[in-house]
């Protein structure tokens, strides 16, 4: 037997993964044991999980295999400042005392940190290898798809100094053909938009993809002159006179704010037409991009099939762009696409490089994400009797036909099943449901249960087979990753024109809850076989309603990690307007329970 422990860390979504004889055991982040989004810190709590599941020590670990190698890192570090000295002599001063006095000695700390998490003297640990981040992504897209061959293409803000990568992979091995590299990012490019309409990077991306339909592209053509060369490959420059981030403490800088009408929003004030349109603008220009860069890649290798990861690979408007314009049979889409997933792409290219077999299975080599811990549902009646929370337990027969009854009426349900999900998407186990025809509900769940922000959109989670009937949609998507146009057959007439946010109150179809003001949906299909219960639960509504289809949005609220454990899940469903939790077969009522007991400490980062 044959194993890898994978890890990420240092810098956000630290995770870990372990591969038996290649197969993915475990996987999960950090954040979701500390209750810190996006936690950063060595993964330790993930580890301890991912060996635990295996049934291993860490001494049982054939090799330890990190996302990156820092001294490349250091190396583009070093290059970027001497490049452009003076300028950016503070950000310099503040980056050096860190690499100094750790990352540049990352492999003293990760031996560190591995010997007082295993007891192991450092003699006695396994053996320490790197993979370079890009190659990490790789991996994790190739080597997890469904495709024998395939294209790949990576794309985020940057590793060590790739930016955009391109790769073939065949017959289960990887080939670099070309990169892009730093300063030129589309990630930093998009992180910088999301940077100057005042939401945070590294997680505001996705606030940034949601607010774009509200807006109108007037700046695309601005973006297009000034800020990024494109050429017809895709390949592009930016005009880094424009962007602060190589050197500076800022993504952009006070010429970048004259080309976009005044300085960066500030964070929590109100929005206006101004970030509306520069959201629908480099939503417009990233589009264009990877669609470039996806046809030019399919030129070069003639590749039927294309494996998507990195960051970018979760703007999933583009996603959906390419499925339906791009030139390949299908695309696959690495379902943890940022840092978190570099982990397991660290381990499969270790697997890979040292002769270990691949072979490409269906529906992939994901097992739907469902790779963290789980409780049984007798750990579940123990930790409910312990605590003396009021419930009601059901048997496997009467539990859909009541929580879906429950929804039909109206109520917001938490739902808390088997294995926790592995990648930013709650998936059908970690999930906050609700009903897509009640046109409230999207404003209810966004700011009683969710507390964010109004505009952003909710999923829906659809029958598999029933997928085109809502959507249009021709194929499975269970990752969440792809936006789709809603069938026409759906749509409703809009009364009048509205702008802005006063499009939210216009319904546009028979699901208003799951609809965005463009007509678009980001679509998870359920499968009977990925998971029966989430699947069964949606039948039953679409026999109470006639609709198969069920709001999905992630079991957390604003700032804080999607819930791992019973006590993360009854914490949250207090501390909200939902109404009812579901914790594997025990459903507990909101109108039941005792508002003043105590819950676990919660831990909130700013999103």
């Amino acid at each position: 037997m044959r194993t890898l422990l994978g890890i990420s860390a240092f810098y956000h979504d630290s995770a870990a993964v372990l591969l038996v004889d290649g197969v993915i055991v475990a996987a999960a982040q950090e954040e979701r044991f500390t209750r810190k989004k996006h936690d950063p810190s060595f993964p330790a709590r993930a580890i301890g999980y991912v060996l635990k599941e295996a049934g291993l020590s860490l001494g049982e670990v054939e090799a330890v295999v990190f996302y990156d190698k820092p001294m490349l890192k250091f190396e583009r570090l070093l290059e970027t400042y001497l490049a452009n000295a003076p300028r950016g002599i503070r950000s310099f001063l503040a980056a050096m005392p860190v690499w100094l006095g750790e990352k540049l000695y990352l492999k003293n700390l990760l031996r560190r940190e591995l010997a007082a998490l295993s007891g192991l003297k450092r003699d006695a640990l396994p053996p320490l290898r790197f993979t370079e981040h890009h190659q990490a992504h790789a991996a994790s897209a190739y080597l997890a798809s469904p495709f024998e061959d395939a294209a790949v293409l990576c794309m985020d803000g940057v590793g060590e100094w790739a930016t955009t990568s391109a790769w073939l992979g065949k017959g289960g091995a990887l080939e670099s053909l070309w990169e892009i590299q730093f300063p030129h990012s589309l990630g930093l490019l998009y992180s910088a938009f999301t940077y100057h309409c005042g939401f945070r990077v590294n997680s505001g991306e996705y606030k940034l993809m949601g607010l774009a339909p509200y807006g109108e592209p007037v700046y695309a053509n601005a973006i297009r002159r000034h800020l990024v060369d494109i050429k017809d490959d895709g390949s592009f420059r930016l005009d880094m006179r424009y962007f602060d981030y190589a050197t500076g403490l800022r993504m952009t800088n006070d010429r970048f704010s004259g080309l976009f009408d005044g300085p960066p929003r500030q964070p929590e004030t109100g929005l206006t037409a101004r970030e509306m349109n520069l959201a629908r603008s480099v939503q417009l220009v990233t589009e264009e991009i990877v669609l470039k860069l996806a046809r030019s890649l399919q030129t070069e290798t003639g590749a039927r099939y294309l494996c998507l990861a990195g960051g970018v690979a979760l703007n999933c408007v583009a996603n959906g762009r390419l499925l339906r314009e791009g030139p390949y049979d299908d695309i696959w889409i690495q379902p943890a696409a940022g840092d978190a997933g570099g982990a397991l792409g660290a381990a499969l290219a270790a697997w890979q490089l040292t002769g270990g077999k691949r072979e490409a299975v269906r529906p992939d080599a994901m097992g739907n994400t469902y790779l963290g811990p789980e409780w049984s549902d007798e750990a579940l009646s123990r930790y409910l009797e312990d605590s003396a929370i009021p419930c009601t337990t059901l048997d496997e027969q009467s539990l859909a036909p009541e929580v879906a009854q429950r929804l039909a009426a109206g109520a917001v349900v938490g739902w808390y099943q088997g294995r926790m999900e592995y990648g930013p998407r709650a998936l059908g186990n970690r999930s906050i449901l609700g009903d897509p025809r009640d046109a409230r509900m999207q404003r209810r769940m966004n700011l009683a249960i969710k507390k964010r922000e109004s505009f952003r959109p909710f999923a829906p989670a659809v029958l598999e087979e029933r997928v085109s009937d809502y959507f249009e949609l021709d194929r499975p998507s269970p990752y969440m990753l792809v936006v789709s146009p809603v069938a026409t057959s759906q749509r409703l007439a809009v009364d009048g024109p509205a702008e802005g946010l006063a499009r939210l109150e216009q319904p546009r179809s028979l699901l208003p809850a799951i609809t965005h003001v463009d007509t678009s949906a980001r679509v998870q299909t359920v499968s009977r076989d990925d998971n029966p219960r989430f699947h069964a639960l949606i039948s039953e509504f679409e026999r109470l309603t006639g609709t198969a289809v069920l709001i999905n949005t992630s079991f957390n609220v604003r700032g804080e990690p999607i819930v791992c454990t019973p006590g993360d899940a009854y914490a949250c469903f207090m501390d909200t307007d939902m109404d009812v939790l579901v914790l594997g077969r025990h459903l507990l009522d909101k109108r039941e329970q005792d508002p003043a007991r105590p819950r676990p400490k919660r831990e909130f980062a700013p999103d």
